[in-house]
């Protein structure tokens, strides 16, 4: 299929890169800017589609020509190696070695096990048989007050309870006729921890009151969207979302906006049980 290919030929771009450019910038930002993808949710496309996080393939990766370095030079040593491959120390170099191949990098360099170094560096690509209900629909525009969370993707509830607070105390956006969204800046699979942001937000239709919560006004835009809806708990929401990266999107011959995906939460805890919840995954289309 013309679409799958034109998508395949772009992430081959980028793979191509990353081999061409081990001591380089390989972030996020500079491979979605090879790709032409979107940064918001080039992460999230990258794994899906090659099977495994950017940073884990760019480091698989440095180990792999770590690995033809030590074996082809005899006479190099493993710190000029380790510091080649982009870590900081011997050491770091040694753990992440062992983790790899099962075995220390100076053993490798005295017994090569290319069957070993062959079968670590199978990239675990997905099958494509995968169906799923997407809807592209036209989104219109909602201002909405937000709580920002920043931290662990754990402490969340502790966000969302005080936003909760916030919509009893102000009658701002009440939940019975008030929509309730959440944002995710980044994806809590690869994110550091204490990096991590999220915004839970309520429809509003007049201006956030001041308040002592850190509750603001934002604005969600309108737009083409895919949507997906999830049913279950939403800490298996990642379930429902992989697969329109992986599955849908190579197919489907339309581009992401450079916007973070968003929830529409359909369901009220604990009026309904986890297992019975929905929320419809929205994913911005240019």
């Amino acid at each position: 299929m013309p679409t799958n290919a034109a998508y395949a030929k772009r992430f081959d771009a980028v793979l191509a890169h990353i081999d061409a450019n081990l001591d380089g910038d390989l972030s996020v930002k500079a491979l979605s800017e090879v790709a032409n993808f979107s940064a918001f949710h080039f992460h999230r496309q990258f794994k899906a589609y090659v099977g495994v996080p950017v940073a884990r393939y760019v480091q698989l990766m440095r180990l792999r020509r770590a690995a033809q370095r030590l074996a082809s030079a005899a006479n190099g040593s493993v710190l000029d190696v380790a510091l080649d491959a982009g870590f900081e120390s011997p050491e770091a170099f040694s753990r992440a070695f062992r983790r790899a191949f099962g075995m220390a990098p100076s053993h490798f360099r005295q017994n090569p096990n290319w069957q070993v170094w062959s079968a670590v560096f199978v990239v675990p690509y997905f099958s494509r048989s995968f169906i799923m209900q997407v809807q592209i629909v036209e989104f219109a525009e909602v201002r909405v007050a937000a709580l920002e969370h920043c931290g662990p993707p754990g402490l969340i509830n502790e966000s969302v309870r005080k936003f909760i607070d916030w919509r009893v105390q102000s009658g701002q956006s009440p939940v019975s006729s008030s929509r309730t969204f959440g944002i995710p800046y980044g994806n809590p699979d690869v994110t550091p921890p204490d990096e991590f942001r999220f915004a839970i937000c309520g429809e509003i239709h007049e201006a956030v009151a001041p308040n002592s919560y850190g509750v603001r006004e934002l604005v969600i835009p309108g737009g083409r969207c895919a949507v997906v809806r999830h049913v279950g708990s939403t800490d298996h929401i990642g379930e429902s979302i992989y697969p329109i990266y992986r599955d849908w999107l190579p197919t489907s011959g339309e581009e992401l906006r450079d916007q973070p995906m968003f929830f529409h939460y359909l369901s009220v805890y604990p009026e309904t049980p986890q297992d019975q919840w929905q929320t419809d995954i929205y994913i911005p289309l240019a």
